[in-house]
């Protein structure tokens, strides 16, 4: 599964169980901090010591030609996993947690207090249980009660064809197991796209630049490029201008689906930038010099538009004269 958007630490990392964004501490909570519960009703009982996992989050570089292809890799992961020695119990081999003395399991302690108002009941979490009810005399040495414990691990990230920088591949249940072994969240692999030296991406599609010696766009060319497919022959037109663009259809990147696959392909296009030349020796600027009288374009006064003339020339022609 591919996200497109989003932050999965915050939307799922941090939160408690239920992606309760006070960290399983609810309203619920406050209103019992200041009102206390109304009866033996208005309990709401023990919390459980299992809770889920976070999300987890990791970075991987990938080069353009492996984000056109799709590339699997395999990532060292360093989270949360199940205690082996207590199996997410919390307690030492052969020990099972016991009932909370201080609330009797009730995972929370009350306190009566009187006032003018009348009498006012107050509750709050156990101090000694936490709220679980329940209390592991013997913790596992292993987790120290915890019923997980971090290590660091490989899995394996399948990245689909078509990938984009920022872009995020689901992998669900690798991420943060929870506590007292709760389900894991989810491990995202967000794709960091390394820059090409020749291709810059515009979503599917790809633009590259081409120098063309002036003589070259002059007289026409056949230009090698090396694309993603392999080398390209790409004709240059005789008479090609500077900045003229060619447009290789299908020649992009793969367009990822939000289905997490690759449908089509964008196009590539080509950005012809024809160079003058520079630094000529007297057998070069001689023969410059010729063309231009060739072509009438010695000391030509040309206007913005390319035409021959300046101002007198234009003030004549408006009179009629030639």
């Amino acid at each position: 599964i591919v996200d497109l958007g989003g932050d999965p630490l915050e939307s799922g990392a941090g939160r408690g169980a239920g992606g309760d964004p006070f960290g399983g501490f609810g309203f619920g909570d406050i209103m019992d901090a200041f009102f206390g519960a109304t009866g033996a009703g208005g309990r709401r009982g023990p919390r459980s010591r299992v809770q889920s996992g976070s999300d987890a989050l990791i970075r991987l570089q990938l080069v353009l030609e492996e984000c056109a292809s799709g590339a699997s890799r395999e990532l060292t992961v360093d989270t949360a996993v199940l205690c082996s020695e207590c199996n997410g119990s919390g307690c030492a081999p052969g020990t099972r947690p016991q009932t909370c003395d201080t609330c009797a399991g009730a995972g929370e302690v009350q306190n009566v207090q009187r006032s003018f108002l009348g009498q006012v009941v107050t509750s709050r979490p156990c101090p000694v249980c936490r709220g679980f009810g329940e209390v592991i005399p013997d913790p596992c040495r292993q987790c120290g009660g915890d019923g997980r414990v971090r290590t660091r691990r490989i899995v394996t990230a399948k990245v689909p064809a078509g990938v984009g920088d920022g872009m995020r591949v689901r992998l669900a249940g690798q991420g943060e197991v929870g506590t007292g072994g709760g389900p894991a969240g989810d491990l995202y692999v967000e794709v960091q796209e390394v820059p090409h030296e020749t291709f810059t991406r515009d979503g599917a599609d790809l633009h590259c630049t081409v120098r063309v010696p002036m003589t070259s766009a002059a007289l026409g060319t056949t230009v090698a490029l090396e694309t993603l497919d392999g080398t390209e022959e790409v004709r240059v037109e005789p008479g090609t201008q500077c900045a003229t663009v060619l447009t290789l259809r299908g020649r992009g990147m793969p367009r990822l689906r939000s289905t997490g696959r690759a449908e089509g392909r964008g196009d590539l296009f080509v950005h012809l930038d024809v160079v003058t030349p520079t630094r000529l020796d007297p057998r070069q600027s001689e023969l410059l010099r010729e063309l231009a009288l060739l072509r009438g374009e010695e000391q030509a006064e040309l206007t913005a538009n390319g035409r021959a003339g300046g101002l007198f020339s234009r003030l004549r022609d408006s009179l009629g004269g030639r």
